[in-house]
């Protein structure tokens, strides 16, 4: 079988574009009934592109859809995304994060009058201005062809419908659209045949170019992409603008700094819905992510940790009262800050309340812990529940935290990078502690030392991994422990598939 499957409901619907062989209507693939097995190479890297008219529930395209998945093949779009079209509620849930967006197009005058239709080829339209929407309309929602239905209601403009297009129903400017639309998108899938037999599994890795801070540089991109291939996997940078094509792919390795109300997320929890093995999965992004959490969890379940108390915003009392056996210098945090942003030293009460009042306006709880200076930190790489990286990251100079922010530019302090083995036992104890309360995911520990105390400050979902930093011990093979783990649960997904449907 070709790895690409273009499904339409007669031949004659694609007459307005190149011939292809891999056309196929949608009587003659429903009526395929052969037998085979998941694990079957060509049909895990068989691509369903399902242009059909009848979408609906029940309707000849859905069950092109419903057939394609049970096949084993990756389709678009897929059941679940039929299913939420079909359903507006389902669809304003998707979508209910537009509002800002249509009021920054109606503030600019990209959308005129009081209604506008828009169709959205493969994230793309004819009106530029609406770029963005019609990007974030496919994401959300990743299918083909989608004609949404905007109108404007007391100065406020919503989505009142998005439905699946008909292809037979483009007008010729909007064929041409296709076709090119259709091309940039399914760059990955047509690769030549020769490159596909090369490798067995595909690989994403989400990154974000102009990232001032990312969690891996270029050196270590290229090490992830070399050992990647070595092993059979077929490793490919992407962006937050190829959330339509995650179908394509076996495995998603995000390498861009998450968040909770952020594309990482959204494209972690989507990618682990369409079946692909996720680093970091959205379980990791929402436990690891909020300072808050982590700080009850480690206390309930006694992994050393920081003093601290939590401050509600609700809460009228003044803040000294709220202290506890706490004493100053302290240390504020909201929540789900990064790279020491949103972590500030305060050294008195009247230092506290003004920061407080200050980050308050973005969180309803801030966390208060103790100061625990020392002159490094610990960082302890873990992935599958073991140690891959041991990494002492210094403080930056005159400044009480690894990264600076006080200045027009970031500065961060030294580092250096050990074998696991020379760590102390106890701060390696914590880690692999702290971590089995997360999952088995990749996750970077930071830990402070002082004398005979260790306490873990936070697991991070998302660790640094720098060429010529954390690999400065294990050098390539670091990357190809990464991979492998990977390859292992790409094959179990596949294996458990086969089983399955056996």
């Amino acid at each position: 079988m070709c790895p690409l499957r273009i499904v339409v409901d007669r031949l004659d619907d694609w007459q307005p574009y190149y011939p292809s062989e891999d056309l196929i209507t949608a009587a003659d693939f429903l009526a395929q009934d052969r037998r085979h097995r998941v694990g079957e190479e060509q049909d895990r890297t068989t691509h369903v592109l399902n242009l059909c008219g009848e979408l609906d529930y029940l309707g000849s395209g859905y069950y092109v859809s419903l057939l394609a998945q049970a096949r084993g093949h990756r389709v678009l779009p897929t059941v679940e995304t039929l299913n939420e079209l079909s359903r507006k509620t389902l669809i304003d849930l998707q979508l209910d994060t537009l509002a800002p967006l249509l009021g920054e197009l109606a503030r600019e005058g990209a959308l005129p009058g009081d209604a506008l239709t828009l169709r959205v080829l493969f994230g793309e339209c004819h009106e530029p201005a609406l770029a963005r929407l019609a990007r974030k309309l496919f994401e959300r929602l990743p299918c083909p062809l989608l004609e949404a239905r905007l109108v404007r209601r007391h100065d406020l403009w919503r989505l009142a419908r998005l439905k699946p297009l008909r292809l037979r129903d483009l007008a010729a400017e909007e064929q041409d659209l296709f076709a090119s639309a259709l091309n940039r998108h399914s760059r990955q899938v047509w690769r030549t045949p020769k490159a596909r037999r090369r490798y067995r599994f595909d690989l994403a890795i989400l990154v974000e170019p102009r990232e001032v801070l990312p969690p891996s540089n270029r050196g270590a991109l290229k090490a992830f992409i070399r050992a990647g291939r070595k092993m059979g996997i077929d490793v490919s940078l992407i962006t937050r603008r190829d959330a339509g094509r995650l179908a394509e792919f076996d495995g998603l390795f995000i390498r861009e700094t998450t968040s909770l109300d952020h594309h990482t997320y959204r494209m972690a929890r989507r990618a682990e819905h369409e079946g692909l093995v996720v680093i970091d999965s959205p379980r990791d992004i929402l436990r690891c992510t909020n300072k808050v959490y982590l700080h009850a969890l480690l206390r309930a379940r006694g992994v050393p940790a920081p003093e601290g108390v939590l401050l509600q915003r609700g809460d009228r009392r003044p803040l000294a009262e709220r202290l506890g056996e706490l004493a100053f210098p302290l240390v504020l945090k909201v929540p789900d800050g990064a790279f020491s942003r949103g972590v500030v030293k305060v050294t008195d009460p009247a230092h506290l309340e003004q920061e407080a009042a200050r980050l308050f306006q973005d969180s309803a709880l801030l966390l208060l812990q103790e100061w625990l200076p020392t002159e490094f930190d610990w960082r302890i790489g873990v992935l599958n529940g073991q140690v891959l990286f041991a990494s002492r990251y210094y403080m930056a100079r005159g400044h009480w935290q690894i990264y600076d922010h006080s200045g027009a530019r970031v500065k961060s302090g030294g580092f250096t990078t050990h074998d696991p083995a020379e760590a102390p036992a106890a701060v390696t104890r914590a880690a692999l502690k702290a971590c089995r309360l997360i999952g088995d995911g990749f996750y970077g520990v930071d830990i402070k030392q002082a004398g005979e105390r260790v306490v873990v400050i936070e697991v991070n979902d998302n660790p640094n991994v720098d060429a010529g930093i954390e690999d400065a011990v294990l050098g390539r093979t670091l990357y190809e422990r990464i991979m492998a783990v990977f390859l292992a649960r790409m094959e179990a997904r596949v294996a458990d598939a086969a089983r399955r449907l056996a």
